[in-house]
């Protein structure tokens, strides 16, 4: 029996100890660059007539990395691969694949620092965000191996006189696995690492904003011993790579995180029965949010302050699970503003390989032209009170925002930014403050704060989202601790890092003997 699990620490960076040896994990990562990428397919390395390069988004001089532009054709191989290995894979015992998953964690944990360093280049994450990443990522490994190991146990069963009854939950087949570049290491470890422990088999298509941090992950399952054929890795585009993987006949599911339309998109063509296709597609879709925290006159504004903070602007606001509406009482709306903004402007903005720079880089030159017109639009919808334009420097900046006065039905109200702009909401009372936190299409985090017990539990029982939080910020699911997903256009209510998430990558097979 494996030990109890237990989340990962955080690496704690006022040490100067660790962040000297971070600062040399950085510079080793750094004269590594360009990572030059490969596709795998069955254990073997294929070419690809074209390449695209990734670049710091902090620093446009800087190159990251050379990926495959894969077609096609090399998607339609991979799922090839991938199904010829799954009759093998399918067979290994379930302890084996645990253990697998746990080489996995050990050598994650041994290069913590590189591969949050290398998310630091290439996503423009903080230290502390790159190491939360790393550590989520082991998380996942850690997790999962132990859910396998109970999952693989004689399931309870209603006893019958003359039969003996079995439930086993077994493995569907081959799993395309599309994951986002917003959390690269841990969303794409944790899908992954799921399909894989469960029996299935994988071919991965990562971000192609987070090639090289996919790169580094694919080396580490090759070293820890992973099968050929088990995990294949196609890099290049989604219309091409991905669609291709979503529509195979030989694809059984799809574990994707992404755009709302995106998922959408999936959804539909997931839903197309092809020629030669034995089943109905599984798609596990975690997709957007417009994520609130609703504050009220009896709040602790000084906690409340903290919390919107961190919520809307760590790592730019690009988390699913980002605060981008701040809805207010109108009794506190002033103090509890001035302190947020304060706040605010005290945040450091810049290229984060300096570790006193808190906001980095928004991930690439469309994102910034996107949050940009959003900021400008503030001027329209309500009242920019910080912020409004482009960081300094030679990156993707964009200077954290906050716009007071934003309408109920505006499109800061409504629309996901996906960056580092929170639109500010001002209701009379404490009903309209949920009807308005529930006012959308989405339906993923939340937070409360409240000093009154009542209103607490009237906030556990009509706030309709999938990750509720009291008192706390909205961001900052640990593994294990708080099981993630949510309703509505926000996905499939997956919750990733449950004790559930596992049966979604099997089927139920019950099996009866007369004695």
């Amino acid at each position: 029996m494996l030990p109890e699990f237990r989340n990962e620490p955080l690496t704690d960076f006022s040490l100067e100890a660790n962040r000297s040896a971070f600062r040399t994990a950085l510079a080793r990562v750094e004269a590594r660059l360009p990572i030059e990428g490969k596709n795998r397919i069955g254990g073997k390395d294929v070419g690809a007539a074209k390449h695209f390069t990734s670049v710091n988004p902090c620093d446009h001089k800087q190159v990251i990395g050379r990926f495959p532009q894969g077609t096609k054709e090399d998607a339609e191989r991979a799922v090839e691969a991938a199904a010829a290995a799954f009759p093998a894979w399918s067979r290994v015992a379930a302890e084996e694949r645990s253990a697998l998953l746990l080489r996995i964690a050990a050598m994650f944990r041994r290069r913590k620092h590189e591969l949050s360093a290398m998310m630091v280049l290439e996503e423009s994450k903080s230290w502390a965000e790159g190491d939360a990443d790393t550590a989520e990522s082991i998380d996942f490994c850690e997790f999962y191996a132990r859910e396998m190991e109970r999952l693989a146990q004689p399931q309870p069963l209603t006893p019958y006189p003359g039969e003996k009854n079995e439930l086993e939950f077994i493995p569907l087949g081959v799993c395309a696995v599309i994951p986002p570049w917003n959390f690269p290491l841990a969303i794409l470890t944790g899908m992954t690492a799921a399909a894989i422990v469960t029996g299935n088999t994988v071919v991965l298509k990562p971000s192609s904003d987070a090639a090289a941090i996919a790169t580094l992950f694919l080396e580490t399952c090759e070293e820890a011993g992973i099968p050929d054929g088990v995990l294949n890795f196609v890099t290049g585009p989604g219309s091409t790579v991905g669609n291709t993987l979503v529509e195979h006949p030989k694809t059984r599911m799809i574990a994707f995180t992404g755009s709302r339309d995106v998922g959408l998109q999936i959804s539909e063509k997931a839903g197309r029965v092809t020629n030669g296709q034995l089943w109905i597609k599984r798609a596990i879709l975690e997709m957007g949010g417009k994520d609130f925290i609703l504050v009220d006159e009896t709040a602790d504004l000084d906690e409340a302050a903290n919390g919107i903070v961190a919520s809307a602007f760590g790592f730019q606001g690009q988390k699913c699970s980002a605060c981008s509406r701040l809805i207010v009482h109108e009794e506190v709306h002033d103090a509890l503003l001035q302190k947020i903004v304060s706040k605010t402007r005290a945040l450091t903005v810049g290229d984060v390989r300096d570790p006193n720079n808190a906001v980095g880089a928004v991930i690439n030159a469309a994102a910034q032209k996107k949050i940009l017109e959003y900021a400008a639009l503030g001027r329209h919808e309500g009242r920019i009170v910080v912020g409004g334009g482009a960081g300094p420097g030679d990156g993707f900046f964009v200077m954290p925002t906050i716009v007071d006065g934003v309408a109920r039905g505006a499109r800061l109200a409504r629309e996901e930014i996906f960056g580092p702009v929170l639109a500010v909401l001002t209701v009379k009372d404490f009903d309209e403050g949920i009807a308005v936190a529930n006012d959308t299409e989405y339906g993923l985090t939340g937070s409360l704060y409240s000093r009154d017990r009542e209103r607490l539990a009237r906030g556990k029982r009509e706030l309709f989202c999938g990750n509720l939080y009291l008192n706390r910020k909205c961001t900052g699911a640990l593994v294990g601790v708080h099981p993630f997903g949510g309703f509505n256009m926000s996905g499939t209510d997956s919750k990733a890092g449950g004790r559930e998430y596992l049966y979604l990558f099997t089927q139920a097979k019950a099996i009866s003997e007369k004695l």
